[in-house]
């Protein structure tokens, strides 16, 4: 469809609505409260008119149509994007459209069908499955150890430089008798990218905390060190598919949910083998 067709179509609607549904300047247009609410209402009942055709269609009787989902960038780059072959063979009707940023998007403005979400989950008003916890840890490169010295309780840390997404974090833990504590923490380091902070521990920089997933390669081969591994560190945070509610979930929302919690579960392979080997480490600083 023109642009001319579609606003004279929106002109229409609006008249015989009453209300104005999009405010339009000479560079954007957005949305008005009415023009959200009333895309919602029409998208569940467009999602709903898909599950009454996909039940009684004999020849729609597996999930189909374009899904776009949201995923972190890192995250979903390393284990979400090596499963999507075999989830295209197993649903050869669905069309998949993935976008990787760590940036928290909005279902309602960019139209996607589904997000994947590391985070403690505070929106209400969306839809939420569990597909695997997100385990944290304490990490630094053996040559920043050899040089600052190996931390071996929290209270240690505050004389140590940090990679954060900040300049100064509180870092809750809990001691291995389950006892909560918090420590402030800061450095000369921030970025909002998970792989950044990745990257600068490896360079010896400072200390970070990590999610399990982000570096169980680097705990494997040694290239980060895991420090005060009997504590528990941070928030209790999960991995979460999460979507619009609807009385309805679509069925290529559905499957895709189910293919990730099925490919994760409660322990996902990430942890299973993040062990660190014992490096040797030569001195400590000054020596």
């Amino acid at each position: 469809m023109s642009a001319a067709v579609v606003s004279r179509a929106l002109a229409s609607l609006e008249a015989r609505l009453g209300v104005r549904l999009i405010n339009r300047t000479t560079r954007r247009l957005r949305l008005t409260d009415e023009g959200a609410s009333y895309f919602d209402a029409c998208t569940r009942i467009l999602a709903e008119l898909e599950e009454a055709n996909a039940a009684v269609s004999a020849s729609s009787d597996e999930p189909q149509g374009t899904l776009r989902v949201a995923l972190p960038a890192s995250f979903g780059h390393q284990y979400i994007v090596p499963l999507i072959p075999v989830f295209g063979e197993r649903y050869p009707k669905i069309r998949l459209a993935l976008s990787l940023s760590d940036r928290e998007i909005n279902f309602l403005e960019e139209g996607f069908d589904l997000a994947v979400r590391i985070a403690e989950l505070e929106d209400s008003s969306l839809a939420a499955r569990k597909l695997a916890p997100n385990r944290r840890v304490i990490c630094a490169s053996p040559e920043y150890i050899r040089r600052h010295g190996q931390p071996t309780r929290p209270e240690e840390f505050v004389a140590h430089n940090w990679i954060l997404t900040g300049f100064s974090q509180t870092l809750e833990y809990r001691d291995p008798g389950g006892r909560p504590g918090t420590v402030r923490v800061a450095g000369r380091y921030a970025c909002d990218n998970w792989s950044v902070l990745r990257e600068w521990a490896l360079a010896g920089l400072g200390i970070a905390l990590k999610s399990t997933w982000d570096v169980r390669k680097q705990l494997e081969d040694g290239s980060l060190v895991a420090l005060c591994s009997d504590y528990t560190f941070g928030n209790d945070i999960g991995i979460y598919a999460v979507y619009p509610h609807r009385r309805h979930l679509p069925a290529k929302v559905r499957a895709f949910v189910d293919f990730l919690a099925a490919s994760f579960g409660p322990e996902p392979e990430w942890d299973s083998s993040a062990k660190s080997p014992k490096p040797r480490i030569k001195g400590r600083a000054g020596t």
